[in-house]
């Protein structure tokens, strides 16, 4: 199916602190209303109301599976409005009819098409009023050589990873300024470190990390916390590639824990957070003993002269 602009209709007329939850699914059948699920709505979220992510607006691109998947799933526990968007309609279809009662919004959405992010963050609030989170999660790589590599898909790697969260933040800005959000972006040890093989991601990321690293100071005054991600590789292998088979790195971690540590930072207002101990390693051994970390990094990725990883 092409990539389009096209919204589940769904309608979400909450009051801004109302702890009753009310829905309208497109079409859905009368009989999956019953009167137990009456009774569900009025029962009190006691729970919910513990949390710190709890009547928070939360916009997650690239929320259909993954990490984004794990994320939505996450904060609608813990109490949030989600509005998350994807490029397939199918998956997002799904996933509206998994939270059929929930306060989620979907919208598919091209990240690298400024015009699909506008149209994402303006239906968002349009939708829930204002936006409190924004975590810019859609991604891709790639495994080439650089004298390889095809010069569409670097510049789609750039388009997607850097300008994707650009576009989406630029958006989102006056609502979250206004709220006192935060603004996320999932990054990678890449953009602390060129890697082999990943060069145009490599040089998506460090994009990502300088432009969010000066928004960061940019925001202080306005009580806006903007911070970046860096979570490996994970189990389901949310993110697209784009040339040959994805880079084997270290024992995969799963989404869920993935979104729990991204959670608790947000919570925590933290500036960054590198997730797993090699990712660690090979920052602090680039910054410290940089032409170690060369020989180290080369010896990982090529055997016989060949890139191997």
């Amino acid at each position: 199916m092409p990539i389009g602009l096209r919204t589940l209709h769904i309608s979400h007329d909450l009051p801004r602190h109302s702890h009753i939850r009310h829905l309208q699914f497109a079409h859905a059948p009368p009989s999956t209303f019953n009167i137990f699920n009456v009774f569900q709505l009025f029962l009190p979220q006691n729970h919910y109301l513990m949390s710190y992510f709890f009547n928070k607006v939360v916009a997650i691109t690239g929320g259909s599976d993954g990490i984004g998947k794990a994320l939505v799933d996450s904060l609608l526990a813990l109490g949030a409005k989600v509005a998350t968007c994807g490029r397939s309609y199918d998956k997002l279809y799904s996933l509206q009819l998994q939270y059929a009662s929930a306060p989620l919004h979907t919208i598919t959405c091209d990240v690298s098409n400024e015009h699909d992010c506008q149209n994402f963050i303006e239906s968002t609030i349009k939708t829930f009023g204002r936006i409190d989170i924004l975590i810019n999660n859609a991604g891709i790589s790639m495994r080439s050589l650089f004298k390889d590599a095809d010069f569409d898909v670097m510049k789609q790697i750039m388009d997607v990873n850097y300008w994707g969260a650009v576009y989406c933040t630029k958006y989102a800005l006056d609502s979250i300024i206004a709220n006192k959000g935060t603004i996320v972006g999932m990054s990678s040890v890449a953009g602390y470190r060129g890697l082999p093989g990943k060069s145009a991601y490599s040089a998506s990321k460090f994009a990502l990390q300088g432009w969010m690293e000066a928004l960061r100071v940019e925001m202080m005054d306005q009580h806006v916390n903007v911070m970046w991600i860096c979570p490996g590789f994970t189990t389901d292998e949310p993110r697209r590639y784009s040339g040959e088979s994805p880079i084997d790195e270290e024992t995969p971690i799963p989404p869920e824990e993935c979104a729990a540590i991204t959670l608790d930072a947000i919570e925590k207002q933290k500036r960054y957070v590198i997730m797993t101990f090699s990712g660690k390693r090979t920052v602090f051994s680039t910054r410290f003993f940089p032409t170690l970390a060369d020989k180290f990094i080369h010896k990982y990725f090529f055997k016989d002269g060949k890139l191997v990883k």
